[in-house]
């Protein structure tokens, strides 16, 4: 349950201290893990002469530890306190990016890969324990805006990330490039030790290491019978498989529809992170008017839309144009979803219940990535584009029966039970 002061009166968002922690912290993260991506990308790059599979695998290490510690992760962040899961998160991070420096300095270049491997693994654990810190802390009717700041900041890094590791990786090699990537997680370990402690009953201590397999099992069914929670599981897959489908062949759109050099993909990046800098604004500024499934709703229709434009189009300008207006829907759907999860969720369970989520989006992108180039090759590069436009449609209709459902939650934060949590039907 969010907090208030003891004078009964909601301060404002910016006005809260752990939420401007946790933006200050996530500035810092995202400044360390922008210029390592790019930096990692380039360095591989030119050690394997561009080796398709040596560059994929900067992916793969990306993500798998989404398959393979989103559920374990979430289901310890529930059981840890949120603020020392995060502060240990960002520094064992730190300390595996300066042991991967020696190792660079003395051993193969491929100890690269481990830096992300980590790092992807911790966030896991960290990225729960900041959902959940919210759920305790902010005001339900300012969730919407928290998130907008959240996607806000994304969109910066969207615009300015991918420059600022070419940028330093250019100017002073790899070397420095990861270092400024543990400095920027030591840093965010000291900017958390700034939150207010963590409440002595959340500790992991008080919950017997037997009862782990119970509380995972307890997160599946929690989203299970709880009809909000189970159609996001629907969407969340559906979605994953549109933007799996069409992003994979992204430069191709550049290439084979504009008659572009692939270098031209940059460009429509920049005029997509624009817009969705722009659309988070908006967003904020709507987000107390529009329901978050709503919200997500009018997101995912926008995005079908523009898809299926961008796969039929062959001028620049217009799908510059459906680029931007695309942009600006992807953050209805990021706060849409995020909203609606911390809404719907007990604070015991934001942990497990993103650990359910989050997997099925990506493990749905991921296997359409892997079939988008031989569907392109059977069919066309619109008729992918079209399939990708029509599945978020799916997705939409999908929402349409939750438009009008508030959350209601039935049992205390306290109680963890296998029972039905939640009783909007």
């Amino acid at each position: 349950m969010s907090t208030l002061p003891a004078d009964g009166k909601q301060k404002g968002l910016f006005t809260n201290r752990i939420f401007l922690v946790v933006v200050l912290s996530n500035l810092l993260l995202q400044t360390g893990i922008w210029v390592r991506n790019y930096a990692i990308l380039w360095f591989v790059s030119e050690k394997t002469g561009n080796d398709e599979v040596a560059i994929s695998l900067t992916l793969v290490v990306e993500y798998a530890p989404i398959f393979l510690f989103s559920f374990i992760g979430g289901t310890f962040a529930d059981r840890w306190r949120p603020k020392l899961t995060m502060i240990w998160s960002d520094f064992l991070s730190a300390l595996s990016v300066f042991i991967v420096l020696f190792a660079l300095a003395y051993g193969s270049w491929t100890i690269i890969y481990f830096v992300t491997f980590v790092s992807a693994i911790l966030s896991q654990f960290s990225q729960p324990s900041a959902m959940k810190l919210f759920k305790q802390h902010i005001p339900e009717n300012q969730l919407q805006q928290a998130m907008g700041v959240f996607q806000s900041i994304a969109a910066i890094f969207l615009v300015g990330g991918p420059a600022l590791g070419i940028f330093v990786y250019n100017q002073y090699g790899i070397y420095t490039s990861i270092a400024i990537m543990g400095v920027m997680f030591l840093l965010s370990a000291l900017v958390l030790v700034r939150l207010p402690s963590d409440p002595k009953e959340e500790q992991a201590e008080n919950k017997p290491e037997a009862d782990f397999r119970r509380e995972l099992a307890d997160g599946f069914r929690y989203v299970w019978r709880s009809r909000v929670l189970k159609t996001m599981g629907g969407t969340f897959l559906i979605a994953g498989l549109a933007v799996g489908l069409a992003q994979a062949v992204g430069i191709l759109i550049a290439v084979d529809r504009l008659g572009q050099p692939k270098e031209f993909m940059q460009f429509m990046m920049m005029v997509n992170g624009v817009a969705m800098l722009i659309g988070g604004g908006v967003i904020v500024g709507l987000s107390k008017r529009i329901p978050s499934q709503a919200l997500l709703a009018l997101g995912m229709l926008i995005a079908a839309v523009t898809t299926i434009g961008v796969g039929w189009s062959t001028s620049v300008t217009l799908t510059l144009a459906l680029q931007f207006i695309g942009g600006l829907s992807f953050p209805a759907i990021h706060i849409g979803a995020s909203t609606t999860i911390l809404k719907w969720t007990e604070t015991p369970f934001i942990g497990r219940v993103n650990g359910v989520l989050n997997p099925m989006f990506v493990g749905g992108m991921v296997l359409m990535a892997a079939v988008s180039g031989v569907l392109v090759k059977l069919t066309s590069l619109v008729t992918v584009y079209t399939i990708s436009g029509i599945l978020l449609l799916a997705g939409v209709l999908l929402l349409v029966p939750v438009f009008k459902l508030k959350p209601e939650i039935s049992k205390s934060p306290g109680e963890e039970t296998a029972s039905a949590p939640l009783t909007s039907h």
